[in-house]
C-alpha cells in the first residue's frame, strides 16, 4: 500500500473530463477540509489515478495523456519550491523525488512514475491504442521517439536551461555544449518531418509527439529558436490546437510559456525566482 499524503500538503482535486479552470469539470473533493493557498486535505479515491505533477515539461507530459484519454483522475499538485517532491511519504510513490508520479487506483493502488513510464502505462490501458498503437511495428516506432525524447532532448535541454538560466556564472562552454546538442536533436525531428509526415511515427499522433513537444514548448527558455525549423513549426501548431494540450498545459496553474511570452520583466522575475530556488544568487 502507497504511504498516506499527508492532509497539509496535498492539493487535491476530483477531475474527470475536464481540468481544473473556469468552464472545465474539476471540483475539489468533498470534505476536503480547508484550503491554504493552492493546497487541500485528501480523501480516499479507490478509481482512476491520483496524478503528482507540477507545470514543467516532464509534468506536461503526463498531463497530456491524462487529459487526452480523460482518465478520471485526482490532481496533487507538487510544490517544488517547497521541496515536496523530496518529502518521504512522496519517495515511497517515487524514490527519485521527481515529478510526474501517479498512482493507479484501478491497479490495486498502484505506483509508476518517470513521465515516459506514466504515458506508457495508461496509452497501453486504452483498448483502441489511441495513442500508442497495439501494432507492433508502429508501437516500436512511437517507442522509439519516445525514448529520444527521453535521452536526448530532456536531458541535454535540461542541461541547457541550467546554464543558460540558472547558473550562478555564465559559463560559456556549458552553453554552447548544451544549447548546440538540443539544438542538433531538434534538428533530427525536423529532418523527419520534412520527409513529408505529419507526425513522429506511427504515421498517427501519438505520445511521441506530446512527449518531444512538451519539451521543445520550452525551447525559448533554453536559449534554443527554431524559426529556421519549419516543419517543426507546423507541427507544434498542429499539437498546439488540440483543446486536451491546452488543457494539460494549464495544469495545475497557468502555463509557465504564457505567462511570460510578452513579458520581458515577468520574464527576468521568473529567472531571478528560479535562480534563488537553485541557490545559485542570494
Amino acid at each position: 500500500m502507497i504511504a498516506a499524503v499527508p492532509k497539509s500538503s496535498c492539493c487535491a482535486f476530483v477531475v474527470g473530463a475536464g481540468s481544473l479552470r473556469k468552464g472545465r469539470s474539476a471540483l475539489p473533493i468533498a470534505r476536503s477540509g480547508l484550503r491554504s493557498g493552492h493546497k487541500y486535505t485528501t480523501m480516499a479515491f479507490d478509481k482512476g489515478i491520483t496524478l503528482y505533477t507540477a507545470g514543467t515539461p516532464n509534468g506536461w507530459k503526463a498531463n497530456m495523456i491524462v487529459e487526452e484519454l480523460k482518465v478520471p483522475y485526482k490532481l496533487h499538485a507538487i510544490s517544488l519550491s517547497d521541496n515536496e517532491q523530496k518529502q518521504e511519504w512522496y519517495e515511497k510513490i517515487n524514490p527519485n523525488g521527481r515529478i510526474p508520479a501517479i498512482v493507479d487506483h484501478d491497479e490495486g493502488d498502484l505506483p509508476v512514475f518517470e513521465s515516459g513510464a506514466v504515458m506508457i502505462h495508461l496509452a497501453e490501458k486504452d483498448p483502441q491504442g489511441t495513442f500508442l498503437p497495439k501494432d507492433t511495428r508502429k508501437k516500436a516506432e512511437v517507442i522509439s521517439w519516445l525514448m529520444f525524447q527521453m535521452g536526448g532532448i530532456g536531458p541535454m535541454q535540461g542541461q541547457a536551461n541550467h546554464f543558460v538560466r540558472y547558473a550562478p556564472e555564465q559559463i560559456e562552454y556549458g552553453i554552447k555544449r548544451y544549447t548546440n546538442e538540443t539544438k542538433r536533436l531538434y534538428g533530427c525531428i525536423e529532418k523527419h518531418l520534412a520527409s513529408g509526415k505529419d507526425w513522429l511515427a506511427a504515421d498517427q499522433y501519438t505520445i511521441a509527439d506530446m512527449a518531444n513537444f512538451a519539451w521543445i514548448a520550452w525551447h525559448d527558455w533554453a536559449g534554443v529558436q527554431i524559426n529556421d525549423m519549419p516543419h517543426i513549426q507546423k507541427w507544434m501548431k498542429r499539437i498546439e490546437e488540440r483543446p486536451a494540450i491546452q488543457k494539460a498545459m494549464d495544469i495545475p496553474d497557468k502555463s509557465f510559456v504564457k505567462q511570460y511570452e510578452n513579458d520581458p520583466e515577468k520574464k527576468q522575475e521568473m529567472i531571478d525566482g528560479a535562480k534563488k530556488f537553485m541557490g545559485s544568487q542570494k
